[in-house]
């Protein structure tokens, strides 16, 4: 089959964010092209590169990264591989934690934190204006009209485009659209981890892509036995492949973006995307 004319990251349909950006219902997070402990560069820089060249090779049109990965590697990794970037893709970064060593995060959601951030993202991304700007985190120090607000002035001043929340709850997110629309919400939701399905169901209602991070955890599920392995094994497919397909299936506005530093587990994720379950399958693993 011609990847070209066909690619299977379009095997799931799209997603119009925002409104304004449709892209390929699977994209692919840029956390995985650090070091360890999301710190600093990759032990085979080149390898990363060929990543990122494949992912757009497969119809992957919507990169999510954070000026925190590495911190900055993702960027500049990103920018290295792919600027000038194609016109329907879709670079989206985010802006909200410090990262004081490897494995630790702190959230900074100050105005004149996250304006330095954008502004930084801007020069490694080689971006003049930024497609999708997400707040990391809730800085539980700044009341979040502020960390929002300081994104709706950045999109005033033309550097960034839609605004996105990530790490939010129902409550957050209901003060965040008094003060703008919200394009996406980035939450951990997975197999395995049901607990923001509110604040899904939420995004499902009024149309806010859902963009779930660590999509291909399905834990106990894809032990032996468990309803994940057992569905793979009928369809000869990986139990990560089958999380991702049934993130795919269980909302029209759910954006899995595994991430991944190797060519193969790429195309793996990938193939995700024809991947169709029947719905004593999917019944089965939601009910898991």
């Amino acid at each position: 089959m011609d990847e070209r004319s066909n690619p299977p990251a379009a095997a799931a349909g799209t997603i119009t964010i925002g409104g304004t950006r449709t892209v390929n219902r699977l994209g692919f997070g840029g956390m995985r092209l650090t070091g360890e402990g999301v710190w600093g560069p990759p032990r085979d820089r080149d390898a990363v590169l060929a990543v990122l060249w494949r992912a757009v090779e497969l119809g992957v049109n919507c990169i999510d990264t954070a000026d925190s990965y590495g911190p900055e590697v993702s960027e500049e990794l990103i920018a290295a591989a792919l600027a000038p970037y194609p016109d329907d893709l879709v670079v989206a970064t985010k802006g909200g934690f410090v990262r004081p060593g490897p494995g630790q995060w702190k959230p900074n959601g100050r105005p004149q934190h996250l304006r330095s951030a954008c502004e930084g993202s801007l020069r490694r991304l080689r971006l003049e204006r930024i497609p999708l700007y997400q707040l990391h985190t809730v800085d539980q120090a700044v009341p979040i009209e502020e960390s929002v607000g300081a994104l709706v002035e950045l999109r005033e001043e033309g550097k960034i485009d839609l605004i996105g929340l990530s790490n939010v709850d129902e409550a957050q997110l209901k003060r965040s659209q008094k003060l703008t629309e919200v394009a996406s919400v980035q939450n951990r939701w997975n197999l395995a981890d049901r607990a923001g399905e509110a604040v899904l169901e939420r995004c499902e209602r009024e149309g806010i892509a859902f963009i779930p991070w660590f999509p291909l955890a399905a834990g106990d599920l894809a032990k032996p036995g468990g309803a994940a392995a057992e569905v793979a094994e009928a369809h000869a497919a990986t139990p990560a492949q089958v999380a991702l397909a049934w993130l795919l299936a269980r909302s029209p506005v759910v954006l899995p973006i595994p991430g991944t530093a190797s060519v193969e587990h790429l195309e793996e994720n990938v193939a995700a995307a024809r991947l169709r379950l029947d719905a004593a399958e999917l019944g089965r693993l939601s009910a898991a």
